[in-house]
């Protein structure tokens, strides 16, 4: 018998020994190792892998890297926001690996690479967001060149797939009415999404004192309860409502709104003021039973320290897409699970995005909800700017769930085609 017969059935006994002990009904234990061992390639081996090469495109508010490499593997990456006029940093970034022709198998490493130079801006903002796109294509690459999807190289799963709520941007619509609340609500239930997500803040709010002033009135108040009072009884006490304030607002309207909301039982409010001032958070997270969420403007680990530390918050949302990428999404999820904290990430990129990050939320045990945009539903933008197989259209199954791929590394990749169709004007693309 060969030698990879003997291995292959080495582990398939071992993984049938251990899975009545360790594993639980819907894992296969140890599987995931035995199909990586028939996956990679035994042509060309990874530890000749180098790359050669990167480049970006921008499309809208999001950006997308290519890391290309000697074998002909390609890892993509995504980041959004904090992305404005970052074509040179990436440029910059991308030519430090490529002219050193760098194994892109430690992402981590390159990370702290990025990270640790001080004279950059690395601590947050766009230097960090640029980074997030670096770390996903490398963690893509990597799975790719292992023949393992994402999360075998996070540790394997915890779950095959991930709970999704929907964010029903109903923002599109002016100063909508408590009815339209709840007919968008029984649109996104219909669909068999088991939470649904509305803003609270409107610009175009008559009762509004003015576009600026952080001090919501009275009446508007009265408009954000009406509203999710509506939706509330249009969907029932079972299924789940976030609200979210965009931090418009300052600390007398956090702690109102919160206090305000407690009867409609909502699984969060998010962000009622800027994520920077730790205290306040604190306090109004301690004068309420409504649940505190934030994060999706908080950078790297260390900057969920204190937030999580003194309590602050219910639930943390990192978005992995500018937080730091997959290994910072992990690492602010095992802090958070120190804290018995669930993790819930923000997530307003592609389907690559979506999927990049649920392969971490499959790999945590702290894992809470994702969050999945509305339009991803209707546009057909979103499915012609990417490519993958093996799954229907949507990705989201009939219960609200958002099945987690199992080919090698993210499982999604770019159609360099469908994104020039949408590609910002200006910015070289792929180029």
């Amino acid at each position: 018998m060969s030698f990879n017969k003997d291995r292959r059935s080495f582990l398939s006994k071992s993984a049938l020994a251990g899975a009545g002990l360790l594993a639980a009904p819907s894992l296969s234990w140890g599987q995931g190792l035995v199909d990586a061992k028939e996956r990679t390639s035994q042509l060309s081996a990874p530890s000749d892998l180098k790359i050669t090469d990167v480049k970006c495109a921008y499309s809208g508010g999001g950006l997308f890297v290519k890391i290309s490499t000697n074998q002909g593997l390609v890892g993509w990456g995504e980041a959004v926001d904090a992305i404005g006029g970052t074509y040179h940093m990436v440029q910059r970034m991308g030519n430090q690996l490529a002219a050193r022709g760098v194994s892109p198998l430690n992402p981590n490493a390159i990370f702290q690479q990025f990270r640790s130079n001080p004279f950059g801006g690395t601590q947050s903002g766009v230097a960090v967001a640029v980074m997030s796109a670096f770390d996903t294509a490398l963690w893509d690459l990597m799975g790719k060149a292992l023949g393992v999807p994402v999360y075998q190289l996070l540790g394997g799963k915890f779950r095959d797939k991930v709970r999704v709520y929907c964010d029903t941007q109903l923002y599109s619509v002016r100063n909508p009415k408590p009815e339209e609340f709840a007919k968008v609500a029984r649109v996104a239930i219909d669909k068999g999404y088991t939470a649904v997500k509305f803003d609270l803040d409107e610009a175009n709010d008559p009762a509004r004192y003015d576009r600026v002033n952080w001090t919501a009135s009275l009446g508007e108040m009265e408009r954000m309860y009406n509203s999710m009072e509506a939706v509330r009884k249009e969907i029932g006490p079972h299924l789940d409502i976030c609200c979210d304030m965009h931090a418009r607002y300052d600390a007398p309207t956090g702690r109102k709104v919160a206090k305000m909301m407690e009867p409609l039982n909502l699984m969060w409010l998010e962000e009622p003021v800027p994520a920077e001032n730790v205290e306040v958070y604190k306090t109004i997270s301690q004068e309420t039973s409504t649940p505190i969420c934030a994060g999706e403007n908080i950078y790297l680990t260390y900057g969920f320290t204190r937030l999580l530390a003194e309590g602050a918050v219910d639930y943390v949302m990192p978005d992995l897409q500018k937080c730091g990428g997959l290994g910072e999404g992990l690492r602010i999820a095992s802090l958070a699970n120190s804290y018995y904290t669930p993790f819930s990430p923000h997530m307003v990129g592609s389907f690559l995005g979506a999927m990049a990050s649920a392969h971490v939320c499959a790999a945590v045990p702290n894992f809470h909800i994702l969050e999945w945009q509305s339009q991803f539903d209707t546009l057909p933008k979103w499915k012609e700017i990417v490519k993958y197989e093996g799954h229907d259209k949507p990705f989201i199954d009939e219960k609200g769930f958002l099945p987690v791929l199992n080919k090698p590394g993210i499982g999604v990749d770019i159609n360099e085609e469908g994104l020039k169709k949408y590609a910002t004007p200006g910015i070289p693309f792929f180029a």
